[in-house]
This record gives C-alpha cells, structure tokens and sequence, in this order.
C-alpha cells in the first residue's frame, strides 16, 4: 500500500490535483482554506476584501504585537464591509468548490483549523470521505481521524455578534472526546500535534502551538505505527519518536506541493 499525506493545502488546489498521483489513497489533513496568505499579502480572503497593506498590518501584529492588539484590529477590518459574513461565506464556498473537485484517488479527510467544516458534506463528492473522531480501514491498517485544533485552556468559543468567521477551534473537552473514540489505531491522523515541545514550536512565528496530551496518551497506550499531523508550518523538529511510534509532521503543503508518502 501507498498513502499519500498532506495537510495546510491553504488554496493550493494546483499541486493538490497531483497530491494523489500514483497513490492507492490520499489522506488531507485540513486547513483547506487561504485565509490570510502570510507570504503573499495580496492573496487569500483578507488579501482580497481588504488589500495587501492592510493585510501587511494584521501580519505584523500577529507576528510583533499583542493578542488585544491584534484583536482590535482585525474587528476594525471586518467593521468596514457592509456584510463580512456574506463575504466570508461566499469566498469559503468558491475556495471549497475548486479543492474538493481537485481531490483525486480515494480520499479521507478531517478538517484543521482554518476550515469550516459544517460545509464539507456540501463540496465532499464520490471517492471523499469525511472523519473526525472516527476510524477507517485502509490496506488492512486502521487510521484513526481527529480534526481542528485546541483553544487555550480557560478560554471558552464564543459566536461573536456580526463575526465573518470562527475557525474550528476546540476546548479540550471536545477535543479529548474525538480522540478517546479512536480505538487500536495503526495511523494516527490529525490536523494538530501531540503535546510534545520540539513539534509544537514554530521557529518562524516564534511561539509555540498548542499540542494535545490526549493525543500523546493515545499514542504511548496504543503504539500506533504512525503520528501524522500538520498545523505547525516551520516546525523544531519534523519528526520525534515515541515508543514504537513515528511522529511526523507531514509538511506545509500549501510551499512544498509534496505530499508525505506512507508504503507498508
């Protein structure tokens, strides 16, 4: 068997048309969307309803300033359309549109963050299945699904009045509970890491994401032959072992364009 693994695909539909060439599946892990392009300011949602300096702005703030900071500004973005969520909605919807069409071999996906996942039954067609918090059977190996990725503890989700979008971000008991309904998994599939420190650090971005312990739980009580993730773009370490178990980060697919290759 060969599995194909991506994850942070961002609107790269492109390479995603070849993620699965010569592949007997492709597995995505999510972050489908191009939210905020942080290379290329002019592109992604923000770049194309407020333009590339003001993106520019939001980058800088995200990089240099503080959470209230960044925050602020981003409410004073959205406060200037006359319909953000309109917006918002219409431009998911064409992103999805062009990357579900643009996924080939048999595909099983969970949604990472930066998804909407409420809208993925729409776009998902023949040959797509959707998981999260559940198990599928590939190659007589059992690959286990969970999707998007930990709010800081305390803080709780909140639907803001007037808000264009809420990422899927879960508090840890919703997160732990797709996770504890995995069972004698071989492949560990999920947008976000395991709680270790040389994953969750983004040598970029300067900080650390959030990993999940019930995710590092699993994997020492179950050993499963493979940990395969995203979410963290320029990671420590791509790669930690734990047990019997390979713990990698497949890539940013949205610059390398190369899928990470399971044989078996």
């Amino acid at each position: 068997m060969r599995v194909h693994v991506v994850s942070d695909v961002h609107g790269n539909a492109d390479a995603l048309k070849r993620a699965g060439d010569g592949a007997d599946a492709l597995v995505v892990l999510g972050d489908l969307i191009d939210f905020v392009d942080y290379h290329d300011h002019e592109k992604g949602i923000m770049g194309a309803l407020f333009g590339a300096e003001k993106v520019a702005g939001f980058a800088r703030l995200r990089r240099e300033g503080t959470r209230d900071e960044t925050v602020a500004y981003s409410r004073e973005l959205w406060a200037s359309l006359d319909d953000p969520a309109a917006a918002v909605d219409e431009a998911i919807r064409a992103q999805y549109a062009t990357l579900f069409a643009a996924m080939t071999a048999p595909t099983y996906a969970t949604p990472g963050n930066v998804d909407t996942p409420d809208l993925w039954p729409e776009f998902a067609g023949e040959g797509i299945r959707v998981l999260d918090g559940e198990v599928a059977e590939l190659g007589g190996l059992r690959f286990g699904f969970v999707g998007g990725a930990l709010l800081p503890d305390g803080v709780v989700p909140r639907r803001r009045k007037g808000a264009a979008w809420r990422p899927y971000l879960r508090d840890r008991e919703d997160y732990d509970r797709s996770v504890a309904a995995l069972t004698d998994v071989d492949v560990l599939c999920t947008h976000g890491p395991p709680a270790l420190p040389e994953l969750v650090y983004d040598v970029v971005a300067r900080r650390n994401e959030i990993g999940s312990v019930a995710l590092l739980e699993l994997i020492r009580a179950q050993r499963p032959r493979w940990s395969v993730f995203g979410h963290v773009h320029q990671p420590l370490a791509r790669r930690a072992r734990v047990g019997l178990t390979e713990c990698r980060n497949v890539g940013h697919f949205k610059e390398t364009g190369q899928p990470y290759v399971l044989r078996w």
